[in-house]
């Protein structure tokens, strides 16, 4: 059963459409990638799947048991995000808040579940350091430890390189590859279709013509496209 299936999906505000007959599902281990051109609705399919906001028309179910509030997301940061005042392990630690229920304060598998993220990404030294003072990379690597914390099987990036050097790009590309063969299931917005066709199982194509397949399928439209 699929962990995710999207039928007819027309997405928008206020009933102004973005994106318009979006099917697709994400099977435990696949890693779909969204490509498309700006204003396609690619952040808006995001926001629509972790519930933020519901479609016009068409349903988004789960399934394996899977609930909203444990999908891990990652999303793209403001200037005031990246100046927000707490240390690496207050923000990674708010990925359990979720996991909380009735109980008001972190437990202990809570503080281990941080941990054991934070070794990860590499980033178990600065738990301590404020969050504020990191690079670029080491914020992204927070913040995927924190969704990391959050996810029970699948991981939401809305363009999880943005701004990074090549690098730190190519060391978070890995990270997530990595977490992906460990058996996460991945959803990633991008606009580096190169990588997304180097990494995906599937791919999401949004814009004036819709395209959900495999990576094989969607090389294999392009090249019919071009001769």
């Amino acid at each position: 059963m699929a962990l995710l299936t999207a039928k007819g999906l027309f997405l928008g505000y206020e009933g102004q459409s973005v994106a318009e007959n979006i099917s697709f599902t994400v099977e435990p281990g696949d890693y779909l990638c969204v490509i498309g051109e700006n204003g396609s609705g690619k952040t808006t399919l995001i926001r629509t799947i972790l519930g933020l906001v519901k479609p016009l028309s068409g349903q988004i179910a789960l399934g394996e048991g899977l609930e909203k509030n444990q999908i891990g997301y990652l999303p793209q940061q403001d200037e005031i995000q990246r100046d927000f005042p707490a240390s690496v392990e207050e923000i990674v630690l708010s990925g359990n808040l979720h996991h909380l229920g009735w109980h008001p304060f972190y437990r202990k598998e809570d503080r281990a579940r941080a941990k054991e993220a934070m070794e990860k990404m590499g980033i178990l030294h600065l738990a301590q350091h404020p969050y504020r003072a990191l690079s670029g990379g080491q914020q992204q690597r927070v913040l995927l430890a924190r969704a990391l914390v959050a996810a029970d099987r699948l991981l939401v990036l809305d363009e999880p390189v943005s701004g990074l050097d090549p690098v730190v790009t190519a060391e978070m590309y890995s990270l997530i590859r990595t977490l992906h063969e460990e058996g996460m299931t991945m959803i990633m917005i991008t606009h580096d279709v190169t990588t997304a066709l180097s990494e995906a199982t599937h791919i999401l194509h949004m814009g004036k013509t819709v395209f959900f397949g495999t990576k094989e399928a969607y090389l294999e439209q392009e090249k019919g496209e071009e001769q």
